[in-house]
């Protein structure tokens, strides 16, 4: 059996190194999967098929995954078997273009790889305990790896063309499957509590934050399914569409470093009403603009509609979720958003977008991410404020002192 991490500082690390694993593979994935099955002639609803299958199984069995987790009170070893199995599945795609294959493939790889990164964010909780504002600061080491992944993608593929993206993805997940193991154990402690506290999930502030929170990945739909496909139509080329995703994590790295001061000053409450409102803007513009130097201007904006909201939202979570089912919580939290969320946006993108092009499917992500904001500030912000720590403070706008 492999050492447990006995402190902080080396649970930290473990968790740090997982994350830049995780998000190197997604610096892969996100920009260029779909533009390999573009490669490859597939039309614009088979591609949002393809997405939508993946978001599928991510809902599913990544609550299947955290319930088993709970109950077994033994989250670390579901999570290194479930590292280890996708990366064996992801063999696969490297076997056959067919796309009735891929499809099959699509729907194994996500069986495996639903609970990763809600396991992940779970993990990061215990870990920083007290010191939840933390979060960001480890999250970051994500989206260094993303933004690194990204710049050097385009030139990679530029040179050893869009099929190359498969074998790196499997070395990068082969290579986070084995640091699964570091990854400290959670203590029986904080797991296996009655099923009765999962009544959380059906109290009205968390239903209100989690319909919210759908609108909002549904409305990064168009982006995550079909932006580098709009640049590509745009005429830009590759090295330049891993420039912009690469711009959009460096402003995420930049607001999870100061996430800390960040949420010292302000609530989660706003953070998350701000984040929204910023969403439907960036959405808007790029409905409208197709210069360079205006398409990497809205990229600036990822800080607040994907930085801040993503850190925002697994610290609400938590606020919200009893400590005997952490696990559960985020699962969750990852399956409304990332599930649901993206699945409902890929399959709507994909079923529009030979029809009004990705310039109107901007446009309508903008009135969702709009519809989400209202909703938020008409019914989400009643009731208590409480710092990410869990500690009541006042109503108002600031956060945990």
């Amino acid at each position: 059996m492999a050492m447990e991490p006995d402190n902080q500082g080396e649970a930290v690390f473990a968790i740090g190194a997982q994350y830049f694993l995780y998000f190197g593979v997604l610096g892969i994935f996100l920009p260029y999967f779909n533009l390999y099955c573009y490669h490859l002639g597939f039309s614009g609803f088979q591609i949002g098929l393809l997405s939508g299958l993946r978001s599928v199984t991510l809902v599913i069995f990544s609550l299947v995954w955290a319930a088993l987790a709970d109950r077994l009170q033994n989250r670390k070893a579901i999570y290194v078997f479930c590292s280890a199995a996708a990366a064996a599945v992801w063999t696969l795609y490297l076997t056959s273009e067919d796309f009735g294959f891929l499809l099959l493939v699509t729907m194994l790889y996500g069986i495996f790889f639903a609970p990763i990164i809600s396991f992940l964010e779970a993990f990061t909780m215990d870990a920083l305990n007290r010191d939840k504002r933390r979060y960001g600061q480890i999250r970051a080491w994500g989206s260094v790896s993303f933004i690194l992944t990204v710049l050097v993608m385009g030139w990679i593929i530029d040179a050893y063309g869009i099929r190359i993206i498969l074998m790196l993805i499997l070395m990068g997940g082969m290579a986070q499957a084995a640091g699964s193991v570091a990854v400290p154990r959670t203590s029986r402690g904080e797991t296996g509590k009655p099923p009765a506290e999962r009544e959380f999930l059906v109290q009205r502030r968390t239903v209100v934050f989690m319909v919210c929170a759908f609108l909002m990945l549904v409305s990064h739909g168009t982006y995550y399914g079909f932006f580098s496909i709009h640049l590509d139509a745009l005429g830009y080329g590759k090295t330049f569409i891993g420039t912009a995703w690469a711009l959009a994590s460096t402003a995420e790295i930049l607001a999870m470093v100061f996430s800390e001061r960040l949420f010292r000053r302000f609530s989660l409450e706003s953070v998350l009403a701000v984040s929204f409102g910023v969403a439907a803007l960036r959405w808007f513009l790029l409905a409208q603009v197709t210069s360079l130097p205006a398409i990497l201007a809205t990229q600036v904006l990822h800080a607040l509609t994907y930085g801040t909201f993503h850190m925002a939202s697994i610290l609400f979570m938590d606020r919200l979720t009893p400590d005997g089912s952490k696990t559960l919580g985020q699962a969750v939290n990852n399956a409304i958003q990332y599930g649901l969320g993206l699945m409902a946006g890929f399959f709507f993108n994909g079923w529009l977008y030979e029809t009004v092009g990705s310039f109107g499917l901007f446009a309508i992500s903008g009135a969702i991410a709009l519809v989400a904001l209202v909703l938020f500030l008409g019914l989400g912000r009643v009731g208590e404020d409480r710092s990410p720590e869990g500690r009541v403070v006042s109503g108002g706008p600031r956060g945990a002192k």
